[in-house]
């Protein structure tokens, strides 16, 4: 099946005799004993979170996925399998939650070298004796960087290591690491699969069931940080309707960045689908569309940034992205004191909003700070 017919039926599994056209929510925390489905407790199995297992893995072409109650535990899990004394190669840009948990929650426990993952030269020169985890985020955020996963994969495995690679920008409509060699794929199902800025989640896909994946299955039906059935639920029914959201989204992110990029007051834009982008080329060589994200830089620094999002109408000043509202703001003022991310600089989520409603809005927005 194509992939818009994989997001509809698979993972659609009907449990009652009712005759539904959709799977129900089974809301039972407790299952009777010798059941046929083989289920137990809910913390360790749900008839809606195993349909959107089902559902993830058949979209990313993985031998098994694992749900999480967000993207944060998705990722977290990974770094908790790992050996204790393990060196991991990060994106030095990349999504700030998962930075502070590899740099907080893992101190003292890993190791971790954060580097610029579009210089594969700097990724070979971080490498040590015990690497055992490169984690790759492409594009990356907020500065839709893109690493090469094919060569990356090429490296990791060489050094007998993981390669993991956050897909949430892409999604399987735009990305498949594992068809690229990445071992595992993360995803904030809250973004793009949930779509609507209402469910919080996360996902991992593995290429193969190894000991590896055994230990991060092990984390979440122990650790418990996995989502409800209805969360399960409302996400495979937002995931149907996946593939034509992207097409949209990516359609309108490019007629803002062509946007942008002709704006006398913006310094620079960040979208790999735009031909001066430098990591257009091997974008385009693993991508079919380039996301939804645009990132730009303001004259004027921070003052002007904020002015600029002040005066927007249409463009929620919020944090997260993937639903079909347009949502903007100042990353670096989200991301804290350690950032690296330059002041001046706007993450804008492009939604599914009428593009010439969204010109107008910034254009009345630019005039102000003009």
């Amino acid at each position: 099946m194509k992939f818009e017919t994989r997001a509809i039926h698979k993972g659609n599994h009907v449990t009652d005799n009712s005759g539904s056209v959709v799977q129900p929510i089974t809301l039972s925390t407790t299952f009777e004993h010798g059941n046929e489905a083989g289920l137990l407790y809910t913390r360790a199995g749900n008839p809606n979170r195993i349909s959107l297992e089902e559902l993830i893995a058949s979209l990313e072409q993985g031998a098994d996925a694992a749900a999480f109650s967000s993207g944060n535990a998705a990722g977290t899990a990974v770094f908790q399998a790992l050996e204790p004394g393990s060196h991991i190669i990060a994106p030095d840009d990349m999504y700030h939650g998962l930075h502070n948990s590899m740099t907080k929650l893992f101190k003292g426990i890993h190791t971790v070298s954060f580097v610029d993952m579009s210089d594969l030269e700097a990724i070979k020169v971080a490498l040590q004796p015990n690497t055992r985890l490169i984690w790759v985020e492409t594009p990356s955020n907020p500065l839709l960087k893109i690493s090469d996963i094919r060569r990356i994969a090429e490296i990791a495995h060489e050094h007998q290591a993981i390669l993991a690679c956050d897909n949430t920008f892409a999604t399987p409509v735009f990305q498949n690491p594992l068809l690229l060699g990445a071992d595992i794929v993360m995803h904030s199902s809250t973004k793009y699969f949930g779509g609507h800025s209402d469910i919080l989640g996360g996902a991992l896909v593995t290429k193969e069931q190894n000991d590896f994946w055994i230990k991060i299955r092990t984390i979440q039906r122990v650790g418990g940080a996995v989502p409800s059935a209805s969360d399960c639920y409302w996400l495979a029914r937002s995931i149907r309707s996946l593939a034509y959201r992207m097409k949209g989204h990516a359609e309108h992110a490019m007629v803002l960045a062509d946007y942008f990029l002709v704006n006398p007051i913006v310094e620079k834009v960040f979208y790999p689908g735009l031909k001066s982008h430098p990591g257009h080329e091997i974008a385009a060589s693993q991508m079919s569309g380039f996301g939804g994200v645009v990132s730009f830089q303001v004259k004027g620094g921070a003052e002007a940034a904020d002015k600029l999002i002040s005066e927007l109408k249409l463009f929620a000043n919020a944090t997260s992205l993937g639903g079909i509202e347009s949502l903007i703001e100042r990353r670096a003022a989200v991301e804290g004191p350690d950032t690296l991310t330059p002041p001046n600089l706007i993450r804008v989520s492009v939604g599914l909003e009428h593009t010439d409603d969204l010109l107008e809005d910034l254009d009345q927005a630019f005039s102000k700070i003009n």
